[in-house]
């Protein structure tokens, strides 16, 4: 493996008192936060929608998500857009802090005890200086019944659009 194959980037942010990072391939961009069109019905951490340049793109708040205190959006506020294993998804953020590269040296398995968020969204945790980033699965952050539920809203308001 060649040393650029090596090295992975990724979106750092904020969440509470600790760093997130996912890979920058799966992000499409960052944006502040619009109106949300709330849903009835949708599992307690989904916003709602926003309709961003035509696209309905269904909104996570990550602190409910992960069961953190909940706070009020700041000017720091973002929604990165990202892909949740091929469903379009805004994650709510704290804010975003960075573009990083680690090498695979510095990404380790996460262990259980250094965060309160259930394990299975975790791919890692990337050492950065004296920093750790905690690094995301975004595939595993919606189950199938909320991916499947999340599709069909996005549907309909596509169809409404």
């Amino acid at each position: 493996m060649s040393a650029q194959q090596n090295i992975h980037q990724l979106v750092a942010f904020n969440l509470s008192n600790e760093e997130y990072g996912v890979p920058i391939t799966q992000v499409q961009e960052i944006v502040r936060v619009p109106e949300i069109t709330h849903i009835p019905g949708m599992p307690h951490f989904i916003e709602g929608v926003i309709n961003l340049r035509g696209k309905v793109i269904p909104i996570i708040d990550l602190r409910k998500r992960f069961a953190l205190e909940q706070k009020e959006h700041s000017e720091k506020t973002r929604i990165v857009v990202a892909d949740a294993g091929g469903q379009i998804i805004g994650l709510v953020v704290d804010s975003v802090s960075e573009v990083a590269q680690l090498s695979q040296e510095q990404i380790d398995v996460m262990p259980p005890s250094i965060t309160s968020i259930d394990a299975q969204y975790l791919s890692g945790v990337g050492k950065m200086g004296k920093r750790l980033v905690i690094l995301l699965d975004l595939a595993k952050l919606l189950g199938d019944l909320e991916r499947v539920t999340l599709e069909q809203v996005v549907k309909k308001d596509k169809q409404s659009i």
